[in-house]
């Protein structure tokens, strides 16, 4: 796993106490993508389940992974695919 998915996994982790959690680099598929090149950042897919996310809607829940990513968007994440998910929805 990358030290940047390393990041994202520890700020995940302290935030949410996820009984699962899966982070997969995909900046492969990204290459020489203009966004990516001008910001520095990585593309990511996050897996989480946590009872964080019970009663949540999918927007609270993506908004709530954001606001936990947040000091990492630039020069760390460029864009994350996020599914987040309550224990009873795994």
């Amino acid at each position: 796993m990358s030290s940047r998915a390393e990041q994202i996994r520890a700020l995940l982790e302290e935030q949410f106490q996820p009984t699962a959690l899966e982070i997969i680099d995909d900046s492969w598929k990204h290459a020489g993508h203009a966004g990516a090149k001008e910001h520095g950042g990585g593309h990511f897919s996050v897996e989480i389940v946590s009872e964080s996310f019970t009663g949540k809607s999918r927007v609270q829940r993506h908004r709530m992974v954001y606001t936990t990513l947040e000091k990492l968007f630039g020069p760390t994440i460029h864009a994350v695919n996020i599914r987040a998910l309550s224990p009873e929805e795994r």
